[in-house]
């Protein structure tokens, strides 16, 4: 299909406007047809290797995250379909619903026996709620008695207690819509929300379970689920609840993507890519949103662009298992072919009618591009850090963790550095951990394993972990413009002991990366190169890194880092000067500026 002539009078930034997300929709829809099963019923998309649930859930997975694209297309254009979408997926709905959990060419596998049906239930309910007028309505009674027996099983509790919880909410909303089951419906939506409330923190943020997981979930399933299922109820009380909720995290949310359009790769399910859109579009669909139209756009087009012009659909239009192209490492365990179709809710903007501001208004730039910030998301322990001359997004991290982190457990790459960016890394094994201070025992680097959040704070933020028994490291991340300042106080390791701090992981082509001794390391001492493979951003990545040993019971470690795209970057020592002070930080900055900043009670902050 022929994509549409930029506009560059109305998006300035990216070209795109409406008929181009259509466009491409279309395309992405089509070109997964050649994979239907006879009856249409599942979507076998050719892949490495199938997820842990096995090919047929694969199938289904499928069909579901493909379906769910095809409702936002038709209901944005109000039942217009000229490519027949509906009609396929009508037939699929009827053809996997007949025979359930048999094993033949198109029969949907049951919630019983295969847990990830759970989640697809969640997109097929809600393509359903989106296109009733078109498809649930025209269906005879025997098959809608047969899809309702299907999706009936996700109104129980939720089998993996994290966001899933609101798969069956999400399933609940469409039968109280369609009149079915209409009070276990209901008592599936209090029980869903009741339970995720318990993860609430504040300021917008979620943690993805009872462990502190903060990640783009948050934005495509903590908030999307809720907010849009009380704006399709039409439910005012819901949404005064979880509206405001998700106007503060787009308050914080928007300063994770580069000035290039790429949402921050940090965290589990990164092949969902463009679905990082998907909050800001609803926070423009719902009124709740801190952005302007200009910039709601102007983000959710950059984003889809950033990874189209990277290949992220390969040359037969499916999309592939990784971040730009395929990225074996990226993918989870749980993850298949037809995995990064969740990508499809990053196209919920179509549900806004071509009329609205978000859609006619002039783009508007990025906080990134805007000026310099150094910004702390409290609850999460998160530290963001952007600058307008390169749109460069560095997220330093003090207090997420995965939802299956362990002390001594090995570190997951997406959860456990401390800083990660929209341009470089994050490493994997074997390779060295980029973002890492590491003790060194027996000539292997000990892990992070969970961070216990110590402070944040205008331009800091601190954190504590226990990489040892009995040894304790208490970490700060101070920030300016693009200079870090990154301490480390340890107590309890044997004097003698080697640490290691490594710095950004860049490709060769990539951003300028600086790593520099301020206190604690040898006299004269200067980073060295290590090697470290391929990350997301490409191959041949070398990543900075300082060695030192501790001098006692307590040891303090300070370095200087810089992640720049400028083409030459002064010298750090310009950027900042640190003095130390017993376990006090005094950093002048380039500009002036001074924080002080006292390890030993960082909650107090700098003063």
């Amino acid at each position: 299909m022929p994509t549409p002539p930029e506009n560059r009078e109305l998006s300035p930034y990216t070209g795109w406007t409406r008929p181009h997300w259509e466009a491409t929709a279309d395309r992405l829809l089509l070109a997964v047809r050649p994979y239907a099963s006879p009856g249409r019923a599942l979507i076998d998309l050719p892949g490495p290797r199938p997820s842990w649930s096995g090919v047929r859930s694969d199938g289904l997975e499928g069909w579901a995250r493909t379906f769910l694209l095809a409702a936002l297309r038709v209901a944005g254009a109000h039942g217009e379909d000229p490519h027949g979408h509906l009609d396929r997926y009508a037939e699929g709905l009827a053809a996997g619903t007949r025979n359930p959990g048999r094993d033949d060419p198109d029969s949907w596998p049951l919630m019983a026996d295969t847990r990830q049906a759970v989640v697809e239930s969640a997109s097929v309910a809600l393509g359903l709620r989106l296109t009733r007028p078109w498809l649930w309505d025209r269906l005879d009674d025997r098959t809608r008695r047969r899809v309702v027996d299907w999706l009936l099983p996700a109104l129980g509790p939720s089998p993996v207690d994290n966001n899933w919880w609101l798969f069956g909410l999400t399933v609940a909303g469409f039968l109280q819509d369609a009149g079915v089951e209409t009070d276990r419906a209901a008592a599936t939506v209090d029980r869903s929300l009741s339970r995720v409330e318990d993860w609430y923190l504040g300021d917008g943020w979620y943690s993805d379970g009872d462990n502190r997981a903060f990640d783009h979930y948050n934005a495509w399933a903590l908030h999307f689920y809720p907010v849009l299922h009380a704006h399709l109820a039409g439910d005012r009380e819901l949404l005064d609840r979880y509206g405001p909720r998700l106007r503060a995290h787009l308050d914080d949310y928007v300063h994770l993507f580069d000035a290039d359009g790429a949402p921050l790769p940090y965290g589990r399910s990164l092949i969902y890519r463009f679905a990082a859109a998907a909050a800001p579009w609803l926070g423009a669909l719902t009124g709740h949103t801190p952005l302007t139209p200009g910039a709601t756009r102007r983000l959710a087009s950059g984003s889809l662009r950033y990874f189209l012009d990277r290949g992220a659909a390969d040359e037969r239009g499916l999309l592939t298992l990784g971040w730009h192209g395929p990225h074996p490492p990226l993918v989870q365990e749980y993850s298949g072919p037809g995995s990064p179709y969740w990508a499809s809710k990053g196209f919920l903007g179509l549900l806004l009618p071509a009329g609205h501001p978000a859609w006619t208004d002039l783009e508007e730039p990025l906080p990134a591009e805007r000026a310099d910030t150094v910004r702390p998301f409290a609850p999460a322990g998160l530290l963001v850090q952007t600058t307008a001359a390169d749109g460069l997004v560095r997220l330093h991290n003090h207090g997420s963790n995965h939802v299956h982190s362990a002390e001594g457990a090995e570190d997951d790459p997406g959860y456990a550095r401390h800083a990660y960016s929209t341009r470089t890394g994050p490493t994997g094994p074997p390779a060295a951990a980029d973002n890492h201070f590491a003790l060194v025992v027996d000539g292997r680097p000990t892990t992070r394993g969970p961070a216990t959040p110590a402070g944040t704070g205008p331009g800091w933020a601190a954190s504590l972990h226990r990489p040892l028994p009995g040894v304790r490291v208490l970490s700060a991340t101070l920030a300016h413009g693009r200079a870090e300042v990154r301490a480390h106080l340890v107590t309890g390791a044997p004097e003698g002991t080697p640490v290691r701090q490594t710095g950004w992981a860049t490709t060769p082509d990539g951003p300028h990366a600086r790593l520099h001794p301020a206190h604690g390391y040898p006299a004269g001492h200067e980073a060295g190169a290590l090697p470290t493979g391929e990350t997301l951003q490409g191959p041949g990545t070398r990543t900075l890194a300082l060695h030192g040993t501790t001098s006692g019971r307590e040891s303090l470690f300070v370095a200087l880092a810089s992640l720049t795209g400028a083409p030459d970057p002064v010298p750090l020592t310009d950027l900042a000067r640190v003095r130390v002070t017993g376990r006090t930080l005094h950093v002048t900055w380039h500009d002036g500026s001074a924080t002080r900043l006292p390890l030993d009670a960082p909650e107090a902050g700098p003063e």
